[in-house]
Parts: C-alpha cells; structure tokens; sequence
C-alpha cells in the first residue's frame, strides 16, 4: 500500500518504460505496474530489488487480478478524470459564443444557404446558434462518463473470476468507489464486459461529433472574416501572426486552421477505435491499447485544440456592422420577406429585374413599380422585422 502511494504520488513515473501501444491486451503495461510496486515495496522492506519470494509481482500484487480486468478498469477510471478538464474546456467555449451572441444581437447580417443569399437575420443569433451546438456536445460527454462508469474488476481472465475468493468483484468495486470518488458499478454480465468495448466506441464518436460541428464552425469564421475587401468581411479575427512570406501584410485565420486540423485527427483516430473495437475475438478484446492511445490522443488535442479557439479567436471576434447592413440592404434575398404583400411571382420578377439591372429591391418595388408605400417598406424591413419577422400582409 505504501509503495502505491508512492506511485500515485508520482514519484515513480520515469519507471513506466513501456509503449502505450503494444500487443498483450495491456499486460506489458500491467506487469510494468506489477514488478514497480513490487520492488518499491521491497525497498521499504529493507530487501533487495527482486526479492520476489519476498514480494512477487504475480503472487501479491495481481493476487485476484488480471490484465484483463485491471486494465479496462484503470482505462475507464482515467478516461472519466480526463473528461473533466475536456468538458471544462467545451464550457468555456460555449460561453464564449454565447457572451458573443449578446454583442452582436443588434448586429443585421444576410443568412445564406447554399452559399446564396437567403434573408436576414443578427449576427448574433449566429453566434448563439455555435453556442447552442456545443452545449449538446458536453451533454453527449456526460453520457459516455456514465456507461465509463460500468467496470469488470473482479472478473479476472475471462469473467468467470477465476482464482478470486467469494465476493471479491463486489468488494473491490465497493472500495475502489470509495477511494476514487467515482461512482463506478460492477457489470452485471463479467463475461460481456470482458469483452465488449461498446463504452469506447461511443465516447469516440462523440468525439468525432464534436470535431464535426467544430470544423463547421471554424470553416463559418473563416468564410465570415474572409476578405477583407474581396471576401464577406462581416466578422474581423484577432491578428496572431503575419501570414505570408511573400504577401505583406496578409493575415490568415491560423486558429480555426489549427482546429480543423484537428479535427481531421480525431475523425480519423474514431476510424481507428471503431477497427480496433470490432477486431476483438471471443472472450477478450487484445486491441484496448491502441483504443486507449486513440482516445486519449483525441481528447487531448481536442482540449488543447478549444482553449485555443476559446482564448486566440472568439473572445476577440469583432464585427463589422456598416458592411453587413450594406450587404442586407442590396440583396436581392430581402424579396422573400415581400411575398405575403406581393405573392411570390412578382417577387420573382422584382429580384429578376433588380439582379439584371443592379439596383435594389427599394428602387425597384418602391421607387419605381410603386408596389408598395415608403410607410410599408419601412414597416417590414425594419431592424426587429427583419432579425425576428412578422408575418405582415398588404
């Protein structure tokens, strides 16, 4: 017990030689433990490194243990206390796009869909809708913490608890509860949970989920800030760095690349847990170590990954209100909201008319058809109507 407080403490890390990826289904990294523990333990003993008659890695160590239970079991357990800091992190994002939604709730932009003009909308709902998609991220994170929570220690080899004495698995689950802090459960079904890796395979497609919706919204930044003259230009990015070689004083999005970058990591270390996960034979899956690589490599650039976005983008996005009210203004797109007044063939021949010749839809409808008065125009497209529209008739 003392020489796993040492161990615990850290202060033996630099004992731990072998690869995290390796076959054995983790036995390397098991014995590793095993043999540590049980040399400090001889230390404090007074007696010499390998004494095992003493203390043995096998005998008393791994008394009532496997691999195969013991591994799975310290994976699920870490992977619970890694997620914190990632939902921590996913947190501080969201609040960022929400704190960002309030500035720019009075901000009028042009929506698009398929990359056309579609009708308006506030650059602030834009950013609440990021937000929003996040907090379903972190709500995903809290599932896959809770079927992490299921464990089969005590299972020993196979899941029949060979070489354990009578309600081992009940007692070791009960006191590892207690010590960890975590409410982890005993599965009910040994043999299954010696072999299933299901818990992964979701916890990694949340993952790519994530990474997913972030490399849609970074991809969104970078088509918002393009420009500054030739592009959309509605939104401006902290400046962290000259962005050529050759250009002066050419700026590029570096963060959102980073983050779909990494993203690309993920969605292909899911591709990884996903075969891994399925290559598993009978009553064990050997294949956990690359899981565990691939998980906590995704976890890890994706939190580094977010601080990023959270600190050296969106808490320093600035918006470029006069340019994306002047790009409202001279769509044709704003036509939609004239359909209940006009009927939808004349909006067609207003927008036709108002493309060919380059004027706006104000000159045309108002100025020169006279379909409808000044009074109506400015009824319908005023700022409330046109980020939260009425249905207004003629």
């Amino acid at each position: 017990m003392k020489a796993c407080d040492l161990l615990i403490n850290g202060d033996y890390d630099d004992q731990f030689i072998v690869d995290l990826i390796q076959g054995g289904a983790g036995t390397s990294t098991n014995m590793n433990a095993n043999e540590v523990i049980a040399n400090v333990a001889l230390e404090i003993l007074g007696k010499p490194k390998g004494d095992y008659a003493t203390v043995s890695p096998n005998d008393h160590v791994n008394c009532s243990q496997s691999t195969n239970d013991t591994y799975p079991t310290a994976f699920r357990l870490a992977l619970i206390l890694r997620l914190q800091d990632y939902a921590d992190a996913l947190t501080n994002l969201q609040a960022a796009f929400s704190e960002k939604g309030r500035e720019f709730s009075k901000v009028l932009k042009m929506g698009r869909t398929h990359l056309q003009d579609a009708v308006p909308m506030s650059l602030g709902s834009e950013f609440d809708g990021f937000a929003t998609t996040i907090s379903e991220e972190i709500m995903r994170i809290t599932d896959s913490k809770d079927l992490l929570r299921e464990v089969n220690l005590g299972a020993t080899a196979i899941g029949t608890r060979v070489n354990t004495p009578p309600n081992y698995p009940q007692l070791a689950v009960k006191f590892l509860r207690k010590l960890t802090g975590i409410d982890v459960v005993l599965a009910h079904d040994l043999i299954e949970a010696t072999s299933d890796t299901g818990a992964y395979v979701q916890l990694s497609g949340v993952l790519k989920r994530t990474a997913v919706k972030l490399t849609k919204i970074c991809n969104d930044l970078r088509m918002l800030s393009s420009g500054p003259r030739c592009g959309l230009n509605e939104i401006s990015l902290p400046q962290l760095q000259p962005g050529s070689s050759i250009m002066p004083g050419k700026v590029n999005p570096v963060i959102p690349e980073v983050v779909n970058q990494t993203a690309f990591l993920v969605i292909g270390l899911d591709t990884t847990v996903t075969l891994a996960a399925s290559a598993g034979q009978l009553q064990l899956n050997v294949m956990e170590p690359v899981i565990a690589y691939s998980l906590f490599t995704s976890i890890s650039t994706m939190q580094n990954a977010v601080n990023a976005l959270t600190e050296n983008c969106i808490r320093g996005i600035t918006a470029n209100a006069a340019q994306t009210e002047q790009m409202v203004m001279n769509s044709v797109g704003i036509v939609t909201l004239l359909a209940p007044i006009l009927g939808y063939k004349p909006c067609c021949e207003v927008a036709r008319e108002a493309f060919m010749s380059g004027k706006s839809v104000h000159q045309v409808v108002v100025e020169e058809r006279k379909l409808i008065s000044e009074e109506k125009w400015s009824e319908v497209f005023s700022f409330d109507n046109l980020i939260s529209p009425k249905f207004i008739k003629k």
